[in-house]
């Protein structure tokens, strides 16, 4: 793990789409600048399809086609990413699945069946991705991104298209792994009541060309959060909700 003393930072001047066929240029992104302490659960949510994706992917350097900075300090720090789609290669067990995200030979590798006992697989880590329900695809998502003992997570709407019993079993379960192996987690969720459970802040993008609106911490202590009034309550103060 990179040591870390300052907290990140993104600013981002501008992100723009080039023109294709009959397309104009399109400005998704504008004048955004914030922190993220370590250790921090933010939460970045906004309407569909406003710019959000594509902050992750700058802040993990898959796009760097962008006028700005994004400062992850003086090491490099280790980027995990899970993305909306759980993206297990059908030809590979569950086991190594999670080890693909690793060099061979890495020590860390030891630490699968004890991941895999976390979230509820370890009967599974021979068995391929067809065999899994949807749930239990991103419980091994899960269980990847953390096998990297990552300084920054990155994860895209996760939980997107679960029905609300799973999502609500498996945000309890990323919270829990969090506790355990605390890490710098950046969450997009376009779900108003995920990001209020989940965030220890939330940071709120407009829609069109999108900036920064709102950058709120989210009053819940970790009894709250698995309490739903209050955390409706919270929800309601942080987004004007009626």
């Amino acid at each position: 793990m990179a040591p870390v003393t300052e907290p990140y930072r993104v600013r981002i001047e501008s992100k723009v789409y080039p023109p294709v066929a009959n397309r104009e240029a399109h400005l998704v992104l504008r004048d955004i600048d914030f922190a993220i302490e370590h250790r921090s659960f933010v939460v970045m949510t906004g309407p569909s399809g406003c710019g959000k994706s594509t902050l992750l992917n700058i802040i993990a350097g898959l796009d760097r086609e962008f006028k700005g900075r994004v400062d992850l300090g003086t090491g490099e720090p280790t980027i995990g990413y899970i993305f909306q789609s759980p993206r297990l290669l059908p030809w590979r067990t569950v086991q190594e699945n999670i080890e693909l995200v690793l060099p061979p030979g890495d020590a860390r590798a030891e630490r699968i069946p004890e991941l895999l006992a976390r979230v509820g697989l370890t009967s599974y880590a021979s068995a391929y991705p067809e065999r899994l329900s949807l749930g239990m695809q991103r419980r091994v998502a899960l269980a990847r991104g953390f096998v990297l003992e990552p300084d920054i997570l990155l994860m895209d709407e996760p939980f997107v298209s679960l029905d609300d019993p799973t999502a609500r079993d498996l945000r309890q379960l990323l919270i829990d792994l969090w506790h355990r192996r605390p890490t710098t987690v950046l969450f997009v969720t376009h779900d108003r009541n995920e990001a209020t459970m989940l965030g220890t802040r939330i940071l709120r993008l407009s829609g069109g060309s999108a900036t920064l609106v709102q950058d709120e911490a989210v009053r819940l202590s970790p009894e709250d959060r698995s309490d739903p009034e209050k955390v409706r309550a919270e929800q309601r103060r942080i987004f004007n909700d009626a």
